[in-house]
């Protein structure tokens, strides 16, 4: 069976507000089903409700919509402590440091689960550490 393709929380995000500009795109993407390392659940629910110039969500509002909406269209997936420290342990050779840690983890996330693409509206940041056996990064 072939892993389901990853996306990053930017392509939840987009998908769930219709004034994002790659919303239809990104929705998309969602509906063939995919997956997402589970912290970018976390990132999804800080930047819906963070207070963004054009919008500022409730956090009972976006856990609603996760948990009806959304969460049914995407496996989520977790690194083990030992995984995500060793990929810690590369992250400096690979140039990463301070909070790219965080999008890179996705990245590791997703190859560990076989993953062939890997879709985000950040490519360039994934981009700067990707590497042969990496899924591919791509924008929806």
């Amino acid at each position: 069976m072939r892993s389901r393709p990853f996306i990053d929380s930017s392509v939840l995000v987009a998908a769930m507000v219709n004034t994002e500009a790659h919303h239809e795109s990104c929705g998309q993407v969602l509906e063939r089903g995919v997956a997402i390392y589970a912290h970018g659940i976390a990132e999804t629910f800080s930047t819906l409700t963070g207070g963004r110039a054009s919008f500022r969500w409730s956090a009972k509002t976006v856990v609603e919509l996760l948990s009806e909406d959304y969460l049914s269209m995407l496996s989520v997936t977790a690194l083990e402590p030992g995984k995500m420290l060793a990929a810690m342990a590369v992250a400096e050779s690979r140039g990463i440091r301070g909070g790219a840690i965080f999008d890179y983890l996705h990245l590791v996330t997703a190859r560990q689960a076989g993953a062939r693409q890997f879709f985000t509206l950040d490519v360039s940041n994934f981009h700067a550490f990707h590497r042969n056996g990496d899924p591919e990064i791509m924008h929806p």
